[in-house]
């Protein structure tokens, strides 16, 4: 089945924390407005396990990967890049990869404390770096990275380019961190069943890394961030298609949080059908982690002004590349719908992905296969 959901319902009710922050705390805090954030469209996880499919093949990123914590390995996961000029626009080509030794991404926990700060670190980099000037309303060089996202939104979402384009927007980022920042070490990605239901509780948003995770208050606000590496931050892109300044804000619904789960990952994951997959991921466990995590993330076109949103598009990466393991055509085919038109345009294996300039082009077929040589990485498990 596909779930078929008009671009307007990208905005919607922001749902009622289960736990607000008592009002002896609000009065310490810097809160704001949920209402100009929205929210994700959903599926509830009853309907995505109500047309689950029968697992068949492996549902993991095996053999399980053996060879120790993050700092023993560093590297990109976008291979040696070699790029052509194609009138006017610059794509990349595949390059190489020794599929017996790919870059890993290593799960949070698996990830050490040394590599931890040197990721957010590299993060803080990237805002600390001046904008290019070649991308709306970026006063910085991370809000760069958002301002792409905020500009493509109504061709990137409920469309099958879905997946690899934030495959290929989160390659982007590594790229800009490694190269314009120095971070050499191995990825991470957060495996956020582990923490369905207790977000919060995650060391993920402690000050050392992306700082808290308060509560909606008790009158539905979200709460600025005024600690961690990225606390007291100004974003100027967005809401919406705006460019209003606000702070990083956030409004945990752990209920929400608490339906990101293995089972509804492998629900998704169940679908034979690239686009049923993708549109079971994109409305079901993608869409929850949004709007749990609320605020920023929970506002669609700039999203990413949240750092955590990568983070958590590793997961979902994470999911996609899993759901590919269970059958090799997975890396080579590819169906649904490229636009909204009726009849709508078939995607292909030769739509062009783009990043808007912040680094080449590069078509789907480049980024089906992680380890197909434009791309070089596996997860740990």
């Amino acid at each position: 089945m596909r779930f078929a959901l008009t671009l307007q319902a990208l905005v919607g009710a922001v749902t009622v924390s289960a736990f607000a922050v008592p009002r002896s705390i609000e009065k310490r805090l810097t809160l704001i407005d949920l209402k100009q954030f929205g929210s994700f469209p959903t599926i509830s996880p009853e309907q995505a396990h109500a047309e689950a499919e029968p697992i068949t093949g492996i549902f993991g990123d095996g053999p399980q990967y053996t060879g120790g914590k993050s700092n023993n390995h560093h590297g990109p996961a976008v291979a040696e890049e070699q790029t052509t000029k194609t009138g006017t626009t610059q794509t990349a080509a595949a390059g190489t990869c020794d599929r017996n030794n790919p870059n890993v991404r290593f799960e949070w926990r698996n990830y050490s404390a040394d590599d931890r700060k040197a990721f957010v670190n590299a993060i803080k980099c990237l805002i600390d770096k001046p904008s290019s000037g070649n991308f709306q309303g970026a006063q910085n060089r991370y809000e760069d990275i958002v301002s792409v996202h905020q500009q493509l939104t109504p061709n990137i979402h409920q469309r099958a380019v879905f997946l690899p384009w934030h495959r290929y927007y989160v390659s982007v980022f590594e790229s800009l961190m490694r190269e314009e920042c120095g971070f050499d070490r191995a990825f991470p990605w957060w495996d956020e069943t582990l923490d369905a239901g207790k977000f919060a509780q995650s060391d993920i948003f402690t000050d050392a890394y992306f700082g808290p995770l308060p509560g909606k208050t008790s009158d539905g606000q979200g709460t600025c961030i005024e600690s961690g590496t990225f606390g007291n931050l100004t974003l100027h892109v967005g809401p919406g298609s705006g460019f209003q300044d606000h702070c990083l804000a956030r409004a945990v619904d752990e209920s929400l949080t608490g339906t990101v789960t293995a089972s509804f990952v492998q629900d998704c994951n169940s679908r034979t059908s690239y686009d049923d997959m993708r549109g079971c991921q994109e409305l079901g466990p993608h869409a929850y982690g949004h709007n749990g995590v609320g605020a920023v993330m929970a506002e669609v076109q700039a999203s990413p002004g949240d750092p955590i949103f990568f983070m958590h598009h590793l997961f979902v990466d994470h999911s996609f590349r899993i759901w590919q393991n269970a059958d090799a055509s997975r890396t080579t085919t590819i169906n649904g719908c490229a636009d909204t038109n009726n009849p709508c345009t078939p995607i292909t294996m030769d739509y062009v992905l783009t990043s808007n300039g912040l680094r080449p082009d590069t078509t789907i077929g480049n980024v089906m296969d992680t380890l197909g040589g434009y791309l070089c990485y596996r997860y740990d498990y």
